[in-house]
This record gives C-alpha cells, structure tokens and sequence, in this order.
C-alpha cells in the first residue's frame, strides 16, 4: 500500500485563529476542505462550500425547508413565492419573483437579475459569464435551453424537454448581485466584495485562511434573522487538526470527527450531533476500454468483498451500509435482485470466472482525497477497502489528490488526461432527488464534462428510464421508473456501493439551537453562543 503523506500547518492555523478578533456571538467552525470555498455564488469546494458559504450568502429561486430534525426535506419557496409548469406546453416553468428582497449592496432582486445570473453560467457570450461557476453551476441545470423575464417579478425557464424534477435542480443556483458585479469589475474584485440576498453577508475573505460570515439585520425574512453575530469558516482537512482545535477552545464546531475521538470528547462534554440525511459514499466506477470494471463479475465481486460492518465499527458506528445509491428504506430503492452484502466466497467464485485470483490478481487505480466535501474518513474507508478488495484478487493503487483536484477531474471525466490512467473516482455524492442520485450519473448524454457521468456509461434502456421520470408528472408513474432505474444500478453493479453517511459534528456545549436537518444543506441562523 502506497503511504498517504498529510502536512497541515497546525502553527498557522492556530495564529489565524487567535488573530481573529472574536465578538460575542460568534461561531467558529472547522471545515473538512483544504480551502475557503469562494464567495462568487455558485461556490466551490463541493456540497460543503455550498452549506458553509453559498446558501448562507446566497439564495436561490427554490429553497429547502431545513427547520426539523424529525421529518426529510422538502422543496420550499426561497427568492420566488411560487412556480409551475405550463399545463399546455411542459417545457416552460414560471417563477414569480418575492416583493422587497435586496443583494447585500443594496440593489433590488428582481427578474433582471435572474436572467443575469442564469447568463453568468450558461452564456458564454455575457460579460458576466464564469468559467469557474459554470463549472458548478451549468451540469445542475442540464436541460435549461432558454429564459426570459416576462415582468420585473416574472421569470420563464424552457427546458428541452419535459422535466418534471426540474424545481429540485434550480434550487442549485444561487444569485450573485448584477449591481457589485458591475461596481467591482470583475469576479476576482467580487470575492472580496461579495454580495448576494442571503441571511449573512462577508465580512472577510483569506484564501486559504478565512472567511467571516456576519448577521445580516437587513435580511428580508425577519423570522431567519441569524442570532449569531458571525461566522468563522476555517479550512482544516486533517481531521486529528480539527478535534485538537476544538479541545483548545480554538473552534467551536467541526465537521466529520474521527470515530477514535468521538467517546474522550463525549466524556469532555462536547456534543456529537448526527442524523440520517441523503448522502452517499460510493466509487464511481470507469466503463472505458481497457478498465477492469467493464465486468459485470468483477465489479458484482467487489461489492461483495466489502466488509462494511467491519468499517461501521471503525467509523463510531456513524455511517449505514449502502446496498445501493439510495437507503433501502428509500421508497426509490425499488426490488433489485443482486443483494449487496458481505460474502467472500461468492465473491471469489465471481473473480475465478473472471479469471482473476488472490494469486492472480487485477490491478485498479483509484482517485481518492484524503478529505474535503463531506468525504467521512476517506482515507481509513479507502483503506479497509484496499485490504477487503486484495484478498479477492483486485490490487488497488491510490491516486491521492486535493478534493479541488479531485473534482475538477470528476468533471472533466474518465477520459481525461488529469484522470491518469485511473479506473473509477471516490466521490460522496449527495442524493435527496432523483436527479442527483441517480439520473446525472448514468444519463448517457451527460458524460463529461457535459453532466458528471464520469465513467461514461452508455445503456439505452437507462436513457429511456431518465427521459420516463423527467418527462412524467404523475408522481407514482414517476416513482416506478425511478425504482427501475435503481434497480438497473444494483443489478448491474454500476458502482461500488459502501455506506450512507449521518453527518457527524462535534459542538462545543455553548453551541446552541443548532437543528440538524435530514439533509446535506443546513440553516445556521437558529444557532448561537450561549
């Protein structure tokens, strides 16, 4: 096994921080990403930037209802009260626009502003066109062909097709003010002057370093008002970094604690803070020539060396096996007749067939980071796998890169030279709609870096599935092709299916009225400082 090398400046780290002038209210949180995410909009640094930066300083058209623990999501109104297709032609959505909101800077929200922003990602041509929150922000909205403001409070959008889950893709994409934009000159000057309509504003931004998130009073929703008076993102990937952070009193919240840690800081009086939420920690598997996982026995074999108790018990107990993309609980997960679950023989029996043993085995290589995004413990998980996997006959190679790295490797697809010889990704992949969950990954006509179909898997009868549920408003005609098409993922074991995460935190016992939502996104205006 190649050695994983970590270098984290705990002494620069700790000057950051104890740099900062803290004002009473003030929430200092460690992030899992090696990097501030960017304050542009439609950030960076994966789901993560959007729950830490780009829903905090920014909204969206659509939001999510995050204040309950006890009940799963659900698509609410954000920065439009209200939208619907048209009965008569289903490729056209009308959004009306809310009355009085303002961007940070004190410019109006409005159906001009929409247009600007869907500009900024799909319009090359615009001014305001960015390559760097295209890059995040176009594969979310894949069949968006046009739209125009019909009023100053009126916005249509025409898909090219059908598509009756696009509500859960525009809540993706958040509105940057046209007016800072402007004013500023560029996305470079932005970053450091940002502006959007969101519950916080920025105060500060360091790459690298910080960034300090600040209670915005003009909010337009008085009843989410922040009761903080600020928030400190601080970049801190090495996990051991974080909980030493947070038993110095240098943060007060961190994202994914090592299982390890979890009983000494229950004893310490920290909060552990976890609940079941859709996200998924697969690999993404590569179905180019010349990759081992065109075999349907080889990849069918993998999932079933995978001893994911063993790996629940080194994570704390804080994950769920996956037996596919989605929780069997999922009403998507539908009656596939592959079973994914731990059994060794038979997994051997499958590689004999392939002609592969633990004597004669078949070499992988695998893109994974060492944190970042919402990955759990990647590299302890990546780890058991590697050992899990050789005692079958697949000898794994890691390729171990940045999450950025990663990711923009994810985008541009397998068969990208960055992608350097390697046959599937590790990617966590958030799954609360049909969409993100299963759609974009398999959708032969979103293969990178059109969609992040990164393996390139091309099968007729799964398009046909995709354009069923974009195309079907009956909502339990829709739910029998998404079954199918989850069915068709363990079946064919398109992926390497290894846990559901539950979203671990460690608090601080000051840290109060935090709500944990079901829920990769999560509101933080309810917390503050006792």
């Amino acid at each position: 096994m190649r050695p994983v090398a970590i270098t984290v400046s705990v002494v620069a780290f700790a000057a950051t921080l104890t740099s900062s002038a803290l004002a009473q209210g003030t929430l200092r949180v460690a992030i899992t990403a090696s990097d501030i995410p960017l304050p542009n909009g439609q950030t960076d640094q994966g789901a993560e930037g959007m729950r830490f930066l780009g829903y905090q300083v920014f909204e969206a058209l659509v939001a999510y209802d995050l204040a309950s623990a006890d009940k799963p999501v659900t698509l609410i109104p954000g920065l439009a009260t209200e939208w619907s297709v048209n009965p008569d032609d289903k490729t056209k959505w009308t959004f009306t626009l809310r009355d009085g909101v303002e961007f940070h800077d004190g410019s109006a929200f409005d159906a001009n502003a929409v247009i600007w922003n869907l500009d900024k990602l799909l319009n090359q041509d615009a001014p305001q066109f960015d390559p760097r929150q295209s890059a995040q922000g176009k594969g979310r909205i894949p069949t968006v062909v046009s739209y125009e403001a019909i009023d100053n409070k009126t916005v249509e959008i025409t898909t090219a097709s059908p598509d009756a889950l696009f509500p859960f893709q525009i809540a993706w994409i958040v509105m940057s003010s046209p007016a800072q934009w402007e004013a500023v000159g560029s996305w470079d000057a932005f970053l450091n002057a940002a502006s959007g309509t969101g519950p916080f504003t920025v105060e500060e931004y360091v790459p690298r370093e910080r960034a300090v998130l600040v209670r915005n009073d003009n909010y337009w929703n008085p009843d989410r008002t922040p009761k903080l008076d600020k928030v400190i993102l601080l970049p801190v990937a090495d996990s051991s970094a974080r909980v030493a952070a947070l038993r110095s009193g240098q943060v007060d919240w961190i994202e994914a604690p090592p299982s390890d840690a979890l009983d000494s800081m229950t004893g310490a009086g920290f909060n552990v803070v976890s609940n079941v939420y859709p996200h998924v920690w697969p690999w993404h598997l590569s179905m180019l020539e010349g990759s081992p996982w065109r075999d349907e026995r080889i990849r069918k074999a993998a999932n079933l060396a995978i001893d994911r108790e063993g790996m629940k018990v080194l994570l704390g107990g804080l994950m769920a096996p996956a037996q596919g993309m989605v929780p069997a609980s999922s009403d998507w997960f539908g009656e596939p007749e592959f079973k994914v679950t731990y059994d060794v023989e038979a997994a051997r029996a499958l590689m004999a067939e392939a002609g592969y043993s633990k004597e004669n085995p078949v070499s992988v290589k695998a893109i994974i980071s060492p944190s970042g995004g919402g990955q759990m413990q990647p590299i302890l998980m990546n780890e058991l796998i590697q050992q899990n996997l050789a005692e079958i006959g697949i000898d794994v190679e890691f390729d171990v890169r940045d999450w950025n790295a990663l990711l923009a490797n994810w985008r541009a697809g397998a068969k990208d030279p960055t992608t350097d010889g390697a046959h599937s990704t590790n990617s966590s992949y958030f799954s609360q709609d049909p969409f993100t969950s299963l759609m974009r990954h398999v959708d032969s006509r979103l293969e990178a870096p059109k969609g992040t179909n990164w393996g390139y898997y091309e099968n007729a009868e799964v398009d046909e599935l995709i354009d069923t549920i974009r195309g079907e408003f009956d909502q339990e005609k829709q739910l029998e092709a998404i079954q199918s098409l989850h069915e068709h993922y363990v079946d064919n074991a398109l992926f390497l299916f290894v846990a559901h995460d539950v979203q671990p935190r460690v608090l601080a016992p000051n840290v109060k009225g935090f709500v944990p939502a079901q829920n990769w996104f999560q509101d933080l205006t309810s917390t503050y400082i006792d």
